[in-house]
């Protein structure tokens, strides 16, 4: 396969600066990348279809197109010594085995590292990548490593039956770089033919590409352009690509072949890397990754077609990826942050105006009034819109972990298997970006400490195939993530042995879950030994620490011999919040509305003082700690005739406590507002908000303040 990389310009030289798209190059890299890895993690080597196989070499194929384009020649290298192996593996040359997996994946890794450093402007030192290289080549040669299984990555023994004449396209005549040539350019099959307008385009704003004309086609879906150009079709095929599928384009040479081309059958169009016997590298035809498109898979390697069965299965997958492309935008994500600010001001702003209009006579201001009730119901389905704009599924979280899993466990020499549910449950951005690095310490965790050795399993009863399930599941207003194992568990003797021996203030008459809070503390570790993969002590404390930081909570259960699970519950959002508004005395505090179960007015002899002047209060045969706010905030009382009498019961981290305020004043949307970040932290609160009349109210913490009724 004759390819060609060439620094700077990609349309044969001319002057054009490409670094405008840059930025949509390394996204598109990204997601490339990101989606072979997945592929490559779920390929199942015993019985490879050709789609999985396809679809790897399309991620591969791109990256190195539009690397090629930009004059990232390192990335362009790599990515072609991939292609090469893999499309040797779609060919069925050669077997898959798990050291093919693990090169490329490697390569991918590598690849990554090439893009960030040039995204970077070339910062920072270059990743070698002389030895993948040398691998991919060794293993696309067909050498098999001495640790393969017998008789992988041997070429593949049956000959393909002889092709089937046919009308062939005339020999193409060899370009001579930076001379003028006449190229046809059939486009398709498209299922909208207009889309191919852009590639006229390109002749029109690219100067000195060349002349392109339409031809008339006599296939449905197809588009046929007459072109007249000194670049190569390498050089043109990797700038299509950035409008049009490659798999859509084929290139034939010269005017007098247009009639013969249109005619023969596309099973027969030559396949990419196998020129006819002209030997020059001008046509190509990726027909046989399109949607519904006819193979274009060489005669030669009719044995290597896909199965009507996969393709019938790849139809509805192409027909899903082009509806989310056309149904799709990428949007910066400061852009939505503002846009969400803007909608908290605007929250702010019609509560003011709702507060302002209260004493307004309603027979002479009723058309007004009638404006600001569709105003606050327009406000609140904008709210909720904006919000969803930023709620992304878990399953962005997730994908993260398969591919970190399989290398800890190999590492180790263990065999683990990930299993991960509720992955459509949906998170606010800032969330998961923050809750990645805790969910990645918790699951290497349970692989390190939790799960056995394979040997060690199989004599407890166990299967030999250890599990880590990862699952998220909405609860009222807040999101649980759970990491859970079937390994050995936590040991409560161990844990506390370890404590004693730390120093840490400890007795056996603690309860289960205050010893498995101890694995939080910094520093604690029950590993025998340092390794590269923990011991340390680090981890543990940071996960407890980052999820507090987010309003949450973490709690760990276990059953020695049988596994651990940990929860971490956290908000679903940080920026607006329904919430209930409560006086007391002069000040105004916000309680998240999710957490409040319900208000009633109470008598003091309701009331009881126990030990250290802890007071309780009965809720229907129940007791429950109160909590004062006038005295947890020092709050000054100017009417001392006015007392508090009202009791708000609410609920945290599976307890409840009873909040004794002066008044109930209302619910209604709060903007959520850093107070951390624009004054200082502060104990019982969670953030601030402006009320309507322009004044500042706390929003409490309630799940700090139920763990103060606990202690």
């Amino acid at each position: 396969m004759a390819e060609s990389y060439q620094e700077g310009s990609g349309a044969g030289g001319a002057d054009f600066d490409l670094s405008q798209f840059y930025q949509i190059f390394f996204e598109e890299a990204g997601e490339n990348l990101d989606q072979m890895e997945q592929m490559l993690l779920d390929l199942d080597l015993s019985a490879a279809n050709d789609e999985e196989l396809n679809g790897i070499f399309r991620c591969a194929h791109s990256i190195k197109g539009g690397a090629a384009t930009f004059g990232f020649s390192d990335v362009a290298e790599l990515t072609h010594q991939m292609e090469s192996l893999l499309d040797r593996l779609r060919r069925h040359e050669l077997q898959p085995i798990p050291q093919m997996v693990d090169v490329l994946l490697e390569s991918a890794d590598a690849s990554r590292s090439l893009l960030a450093r040039h995204q970077a402007g070339g910062q920072g030192e270059a990743v070698s990548t002389t030895s993948l290289v040398k691998r991919i080549s060794e293993l696309a040669a067909g050498v098999v490593p001495e640790d393969a299984p017998a008789g992988a990555a041997a070429p593949a023994p049956a000959a393909a039956p002889a092709p089937v004449a046919a009308a062939p396209a005339p020999a193409p005549k060899a370009h001579v770089p930076g001379q003028p040539r006449k190229l046809q350019i059939h486009i398709g099959p498209l299922d909208k033919t207009e889309q191919a307008d852009t590639i006229k385009e390109l002749f029109r704003d690219i100067p000195g590409l060349g002349s392109i004309s339409d031809l008339p086609s006599v296939q449905a879906g197809m588009r046929v352009f007459a072109v007249e150009t000194t670049s190569s079709t390498d050089d043109l095929l990797d700038l299509f690509a950035f409008h049009v599928s490659k798999e859509h384009v084929r290139f034939v040479d010269g005017e007098e072949e247009a009639a013969a081309v249109a005619e023969v059958d596309p099973d027969q169009a030559i396949h990419e890397g196998e020129p006819p016997a002209g030997g020059a590298d001008v046509s190509y035809g990726f027909f046989s990754d399109a949607p519904g498109a006819p193979s274009a898979v060489p005669a030669a390697n009719a044995a290597a077609k896909p199965s009507a069965k996969a393709a019938a299965a790849a139809e509805p997958k192409a027909a899903a990826q082009a509806q989310m492309e056309s149904t799709t935008i990428r949007v910066a994500v400061n852009k939505v942050d503002q846009l969400i600010n803007l909608v908290g001001e605007l929250v702010i702003t019609q509560a003011m105006l709702a507060q302002n209009s209260r004493g307004l006579d309603a027979g002479a201001y009723q058309q007004l009034l009638a404006g600001l009730a569709d105003l606050d119901r327009n406000t609140r389905d904008l709210q909720e819109s904006v919000m969803s704009i930023r709620m992304i599924p878990m399953s962005i979280v997730f994908s993260r972990f398969p591919r970190m899993l399989r290398d800890l466990a190999n590492k180790l020499g263990k065999k683990v298997e990930l299993v991960t549910l509720g992955e459509a449950t949906e998170l606010d951005k800032g969330l998961v970006e923050k809750i990645t690095d805790p969910l990645t310490h918790l699951v290497r965790n349970s692989c390190d400490h939790g799960i056995e050795m394979p040997a060690e399993r199989l004599a407890k009863g166990k299967p030999e195939l250890g599990t880590i399930t990862l699952s998220a599941s909405h609860q009222g207003g807040s999101i649980v993530i759970e990491v859970r194992d079937d390994g050995r568990g936590l040991s409560r003797e161990k844990i506390l042995r370890k404590a004693q021996e730390r120093g840490l203030d400890v007795s056996d008459q603690m309860s289960d879950a205050e010893v498995w809070q101890l694995i939080f503390a910094p520093g604690f570790s029950t590993a025998e030994e340092v390794t590269d993969v923990s011991g340390r002590g680090v981890g543990m404390d940071v996960v407890k620490r980052n999820i507090a930081a987010l309003n949450g909570s973490v709690e760990v259960d276990s059953a020695e011999g049988y596994g651990m699970k940990v929860s971490v519950r956290l908000p679903l959002t940080l920026a607006i919040m329904d919430g209930m508004s409560v006086g007391v005395g002069e000040e105004v505090y916000i309680l998240p509305l999710s957490s409040v179960v319900e208000s009633f007015q109470v008598n003091s002899d309701d009331v009881s003082t126990v030990a250290q002047g802890s007071q309780l209060v009965k809720v229907r045969d129940e007791y429950m700690p109160v909590i004062a706010l006038e005295k947890i905030f020092q709050v000054p009382r100017f009417d001392l005739n006015k007392s508090s009498n009202i009791m708000v019961v609410v609920e945290a981290d599976g307890s409840r406590v009873a909040l004794l305020v002066d008044e109930l004043l209302g619910q209604h949307q709060v903007v959520v507002k850093n107070l951390e970040t624009n004054y200082r932290k502060v104990p019982n609160v969670s953030g601030a908000t402006i009320l309507g009349d322009g004044t500042v109210a706390l929003i409490l913490d309630t799940g700090g303040l139920v763990r103060r009724a606990r202690h």
